[in-house]
């Protein structure tokens, strides 16, 4: 009988495991001592007879110090393995009310995110990811930041193929509000100006003299089922999910407004190519010696 795709894929993942410990001069002691587990189980992960949760395969690249394309091609791996999804990968570093949404985006035809103080999360760079959750969460170990900045990324990774369209209303000040040094902050203005042109994504720029609301929306809509909308309002620990007609109405037409006052979308790259030179000029100040 043939393996599976899954099956191969796991065996892959092992044997990408060993060689990198391995090349370290670890032995299979070093990395059991890493997440907690029996030299044994260490073995049957190399070999793919047991499947690697993401968060161990998290801990052991980091204790090998796998380059950025090692690891790339590491958590591809993991993800055609396909033993757990999304929400169960980062289970431990997720609160509840943010689960729910995870699993509601995967099922959504298309998510409108209006965003009036940072870059939505699906448009996020994995540095300005990395700079914000270290802002927001700071109570947080290395290790569970850097599986935040993973879970950001990978939900990014829905929007290709099958996946739903996006069109993101960004306040214009948020564009200039710095969360790192200057080419930090070019490249992710960049990215912005590089996504608007792609065919499921859409990213206008809400003009910095309108008057913005000051909260985020979240919405999102659904070909079928009892639901075919939702909208979601993420506090600081915690987030409403609304579904009542009048509620979702008002949430609509809120977002209708902003709509009406964003920019073309000439001139929404307009405004982030205006972005990209101001981030640049500032970028080039950093790097002047003192």
């Amino acid at each position: 009988m043939q393996d599976s795709g899954d099956s191969l894929s796991g065996r892959m993942l092992g044997a990408e495991l060993r060689r990198s410990r391995e090349r370290r001069g670890y032995t299979l002691a070093d990395a059991a001592r890493v997440i907690r587990a029996s030299t044994s189980k260490i073995s049957r992960l190399e070999r793919g007879q047991n499947p690697v949760k993401y968060r161990d395969l998290n801990d052991l690249a980091m204790f090998y110090g796998v380059s950025r394309e090692e690891r790339a091609h590491l958590d591809q791996l993991h993800q055609q393995v396909g033993n757990e999804d999304l929400i169960q990968r980062f289970s431990d570093v997720t609160p509840a009310y943010f689960k729910r949404l995870i699993g509601l985006e995967r099922s959504a035809s298309r998510i409108t995110v209006y965003e009036p103080r940072v870059v939505p999360g699906l448009l996020q760079t994995e540095e300005y990811a990395r700079a914000l959750v270290r802002l927001i969460e700071v109570d947080r170990s290395e290790r569970d930041i850097e599986l935040l900045v993973l879970l950001r990324m990978e939900r990014q990774l829905r929007l290709g193929g099958d996946g739903p369209s996006l069109a993101a209303l960004i306040y214009e000040r948020v564009l200039y509000e710095g969360f790192g040094p200057g080419r930090m902050m070019a490249e992710q203005m960049r990215y912005l100006r590089d996504a608007a042109a792609a065919d499921k994504v859409t990213v206008r720029i809400l003009p910095k003299q309108v008057i913005a609301l000051p909260a985020p929306i979240f919405h999102l809509s659904f070909l079928d089922g009892e639901h075919q909308e939702l909208a979601y309002v993420e506090h600081a620990n915690s987030a409403n999910y609304i579904t009542q007609r009048a509620e979702l109405d008002r949430t609509r037409s809120q977002l209708t407004n902003i709509r009406e006052n964003v920019y073309t979308r000439e001139d929404s790259v307009v405004a982030l190519e205006r972005a990209i030179d101001y981030w640049e000029r500032i970028a080039a100040e950093e790097e002047q010696p003192c």
